[in-house]
């Protein structure tokens, strides 16, 4: 059986008790049917495993966050290889492979713990919960959520509660690959580029099909240098700055080489929040908000095992994430995306918008869905555009070029859906991989197609080697002359000549990537009335929300949304709850 590896983050799973229900919880020796999550302590970081049972035995192990050395990899896929057809536990003193003895701990940890809890065994640390009182509650875990959280907690906050309703953290921005859009940061100064917060406006306004909300817009822009400050602060390395679709400039700020935003941003919110000693509790499910007259006071929540509690807060933070896993909803207001893949994460379905509406709350452009020009095509796994941006060049089943590939999403995505059987293969050469780190993950996960030479590439990959070898001929000789003259690429965009051997290729689709409808909300990360009106107690942050990116998400937007908006719902909040106090 073929074993997914999906990498996306290095992320912890815990949780900490406010109320400890006593009553036993049944357990049981048989393997229950469905999918299961767990957690353990690799060389490298937390790995998290999704463990699928079928008939009680074990069908498939996938790997979802990992940051062990590619050296690793072979010992990961032999582990999980041990546990298919398991009627039980793997044995550590058995199934560990001799010489790599921490990443083989760590898998079979992680693996254990979710086969513990398809028996019926709380190995996860999750705890059943009574009603309780806090200052702020968060929903949701990811980016956003912790960002809001820490932030809060710096700004004077008491109690807060992290409320997710998966059984790990972090959310979409596990699988986040790009970086953080700033302009005028001291990064981008020390490395010699000049940008403005007007170009990043124009920029991001240009991109959104001038339907975003220009407050918003200027409001992001202008925290956002503040917020890279915040994050290298508490230890963030996003030395190297990037260039993505729809940018004028390189201001996507990423960890060194290029590595992906999503591991390296996660691992520094969670120590953080742990730090500043906020509770997070996995696995408990919000139903809906909790109001007195106009305010919101709280939630109402679903422990693990199905018993409900109540949480009353002064202030309740949302940042669920968007709606993309909602295939129902997403084709409610795009017919016309039924049938595509989603990159979302299960839980990614949009609870949040049942809860306001009995309070009257608004919401905006939900029809504005974005889909990715580059998902591999058979797994779904997002191709960050830094490939491209960093030189890649995007061909057809024909082997011909078709677009600027650094155009706008929606305008690739619609280059490519044009094409024969609606797909297309990036290329690049071993320039464009040594130059980021990020690729090393798409290499483990074996998807990288390999030739020693262009013809030996295109009989690889199934497409026409004499038309290859003619279009990455002229590639190279416009790179070189600094002039696109077929698709307007623009010189600062072509950053490799593609000569360098070997050379890759990766089969890509459009896939659901990201909705920008959502919550109506202000410049202070208050949610709004249909009336404009703001819900008193309520704060939203991140993909939940609406108008900030109007039509159509830039590249590096999304995560710099997450952490500029999270860190301003976190301080406002606080603001409101210490005026209550």
């Amino acid at each position: 059986m073929k074993h997914r590896i999906l990498i996306v983050l290095s992320l912890f799973i815990f949780a900490a008790s406010c109320t400890l229900d006593a009553d036993p919880e049944p357990e049981t020796n048989i393997l229950i049917d469905g999918v299961w999550t767990g957690s353990g302590e690799g060389r490298g970081g937390t790995i998290i495993a999704s463990v699928e049972v079928k008939n009680h035995q074990v069908a498939e192990v996938t790997i979802l966050s990992q940051s062990e050395s590619s050296f690793a990899q072979e010992t990961i896929n032999t582990i999980t290889g041990k546990a298919v057809g398991r009627e039980g536990l793997l044995n550590p003193e058995t199934d560990a492979i001799s010489g790599a003895t921490l990443t083989s701990n760590g898998v079979i940890d992680a693996i254990n713990m979710a086969l513990l809890a398809a028996m019926g065994k709380r190995a996860d640390g999750d705890k059943t919960y009574r009603d309780g009182t806090c200052d702020i509650v968060v929903v949701g875990a990811g980016g956003a959520g912790l960002s809001a959280a820490v932030s809060a907690a710096e700004s004077g906050a008491g109690s807060i509660i992290v409320l997710e309703k998966q059984g790990i953290i972090g959310g979409n921005t596990n699988y986040s690959t790009g970086g953080v859009n700033a302009a005028e940061t001291d990064i981008q100064k020390s490395l010699g580029i000049k940008d403005s917060k007007q170009l990043f406006y124009d920029d991001t306004i240009r991109g959104g099909k001038n339907e975003n909300l220009p407050e918003l817009v200027r409001n992001f822009v202008e925290r956002a240098p503040g917020t890279i400050s915040w994050l290298t602060g508490m230890g963030a390395d996003l030395s190297d700055v990037g260039l993505m679709g729809g940018s004028s400039v390189k201001r996507t700020h990423r960890p060194k080489g290029g590595t992906a935003i999503g591991p390296h941003l996660m691992k520094i919110l969670k120590t953080a929040a742990t730090n500043k000693s906020i509770e997070i509790r996995t696995s408990n499910r919000v139903l809906g908000l909790l109001s007195s007259g106009p305010a919101v006071t709280g939630v109402r929540v679903e422990n693990a095992d199905g018993r409900t509690y109540t949480l009353k807060a002064k202030a309740v933070i949302i940042a669920t994430g968007g709606f993309g896993a909602n295939l129902q909803m997403v084709t409610k207001y795009q017919p016309w995306l039924s049938g595509f893949a989603t990159l979302n994460h299960p839980g990614a379905t949009g609870d949040a918008f049942n809860w306001i509406e009995p309070l009257g709350g608004a919401t905006i452009q939900m029809e504005n869905i974005q889909i990715h020009p580059t998902a591999e095509a058979e797994n779904h796994i997002l191709i960050t555009e830094a490939v491209r941006g960093n030189g890649a060049i995007l061909v057809n089943r024909e082997a011909k070029r078709f677009v600027n590939e650094m155009d706008t999403r929606d305008i690739v995505s619609a280059a490519i859906l044009k094409q024969t059987k609606g797909d297309a293969y990036l290329i690049f050469d071993q320039e464009v991989r040594t130059s980021l780190a990020a690729i090393e993950t798409y290499a483990n996960q074996h998807l990288l197609k390999k030739g020693s030479t262009i013809t030996e590439l295109a009989a690889t990959a199934g497409i026409p080697e004499a038309d290859l070898e003619a279009t990455m001929s002229r590639y190279s000789a416009q790179q070189k002359a600094g002039l696109d003259e077929d698709f307007g690429r623009s010189a600062t965009e072509m950053t490799a000549a593609l000569q360098t051997p070997p050379f890759y290729a990766v089969r890509v689709k459009p896939a659901i990537h990201h909705t920008m409808g959502g919550l109506r909300v202000n410049t202070d990360a208050q949610v709004l009335r249909a009336d404009g009106t703001p819900i008193p107690g309520l704060y939203a942050a991140g993909e939940v929300t609406g108008g900030l990116h109007g039509a159509n998400r830039l590249g590096g937007n999304g995560v710099a949304d997450i952490v500029v908006n999270g860190k301003l719902a976190g301080e406002v909040a606080a603001r409101f709850v210490q005026r209550r106090n």
